[in-house]
């Protein structure tokens, strides 16, 4: 294993601190041979078993209608008709949208690592687009579960499950956020 020198370490240690779910996006587009290297990069997560059960699906301007129109449908049901405009003119100025799916299981144990080492693919894609100055935000909200979103996608959900619908683009505002230090986080063991 090469080894790391400070700087580089610090490097890597600054990207993981300073990535950021981004909400607000610039209009700029981001190439999908982009989004393909990301993808090359994600596949590189660890996988118990060498499963690598993950898919990723880059959602083109003809699925992205009828996701952004599903995705208003399910707001306008929960919130009342006021909530369409507000969530059609959000996810509209979203530049662009991957779903990230896992392989099911009929075990139990390999679903719960596939999930897992897809999480850690999700993770991989996050770091490496921001330090290519790209956000993300990865998110799980009720259209990720909808059959409906299954279908638009021409995923089979007896042999896929969404794990993601991700956002992404160029950062128009990146938040601020803390975390707890870590001596709170630890618990060392004789």
């Amino acid at each position: 294993m090469a080894s790391a020198t400070a700087a580089s370490t610090e490097q890597i240690a600054a990207v993981i601190r300073g990535r950021r779910s981004v909400d607000l996006y610039e209009s700029d587009t981001v190439p999908n041979a982009v989004m393909v290297e990301a993808i090359d990069v994600a596949r590189w997560a660890p996988n118990h078993r060498l499963t690598q059960p993950w898919h990723f699906y880059l959602v083109g301007p003809t699925t992205r209608r009828g996701v952004t129109d599903l995705a208003v449908e399910l707001d306008v049901a929960k919130k009342g008709e006021r909530a369409g405009p507000v969530r059609r003119a959000r996810l509209d100025a979203v530049p662009g949208f991957l779903v990230l799916t896992m392989r099911r299981s009929d075990d139990a144990l390999v679903e719960r690592e596939d999930y897992a080492a897809c999480c850690c693919a999700a993770q991989n894609l996050a770091l490496y687009l921001w330090q290519r100055g790209i956000g993300t935000k990865w998110t799980t909200g009720g259209i990720t579960r909808d059959p409906r979103f299954y279908a638009l996608l021409g995923i089979d959900s007896a042999k896929e499950s969404v794990v993601g619908f991700i956002w992404y683009g160029k950062p128009k505002v990146v938040p601020t956020q803390q975390r707890k230090p870590a001596a709170e986080l630890v618990t060392e063991l004789p």
